[in-house]
């Protein structure tokens, strides 16, 4: 799955181990994870390239989430390549479009990089209170990987009386990022009526009604 591969890939780039993260990206064909692997050799202008056509052909379809993943790299490659202006100007589209699926691991995951254009925004009072949110979630997440591991508190998943298998859990993230029944399966190459099969087993554990109160009780129990 294209999702395991990119996992895999930011996990290898995490490790240094650049040259493997460059081979998986490109035998899956994985345009934001191909641009950070450039990002890592060094090569901003190659990353920029990937990512310009890449959002340019989410666009003429419409994929809002997998644009807002591009975007966000793209802020952090055009700084690399000294463009501090357009970095900034890419920065808040994205953060105009994030707001409204209030967006964090996406931005938190980018690391130091992402913080330091967030710290840039901030003196310039653009959409103050997100990106304070976004800053603090970036505080909070430096504050839990100094924690010794026995001292972290368990899950809060485990509150619910039966957990969500990790299908469940991919397909709830996919329903915050906004995507339909139908995106959802094309996706994850599976039918629409095991989607929707998938969607109702989600909505009886966290005992929801509708997608907006599934978002909304993840995020209470911090799934997403």
């Amino acid at each position: 799955m294209p999702e395991v591969a990119a996992a895999h890939a930011a996990i290898l780039l995490r490790q240094g181990n650049v040259s493997a993260a460059a081979q998986l990206v490109r035998q899956h064909e994985l345009p934001i994870s191909m641009a950070k692997v450039n990002l890592a050799e060094g090569d901003a202008a190659a990353a920029i390239a990937i990512l310009e056509t890449f959002r340019s052909e989410l666009e003429t379809k419409s994929w809002e989430s997998e644009r807002l993943a591009v975007m966000v790299v793209q802020a952090i490659a055009l700084h690399r390549a000294g463009d501090m202006g357009k970095a900034m100007e890419v920065l808040r589209e994205a953060l105009a479009l994030a707001e409204q699926g209030g967006f964090i691991r996406l931005f938190v995951e980018e690391g130091d990089a992402m913080k330091e254009l967030l710290s840039e925004l901030a003196k310039k009072s653009v959409t103050p209170i997100y990106t304070s949110r976004l800053l603090a979630a970036f505080e909070a997440e430096a504050g839990i990987g100094a924690a010794e591991p026995r001292a972290r508190k368990p899950r809060p998943v485990r509150s619910l009386i039966e957990p969500l298998s990790e299908r469940e859990l991919l397909i709830l993230r996919l329903i915050a990022d906004g995507l339909s029944n139908q995106e959802i399966g094309s996706r994850l190459y599976l039918a629409l009526s095991t989607v929707k099969g998938y969607i109702r087993n989600v909505f009886d554990k966290l005992q929801v009604k509708r997608r907006t109160e599934a978002v909304a009780r993840a995020r209470e129990l911090g799934l997403l």
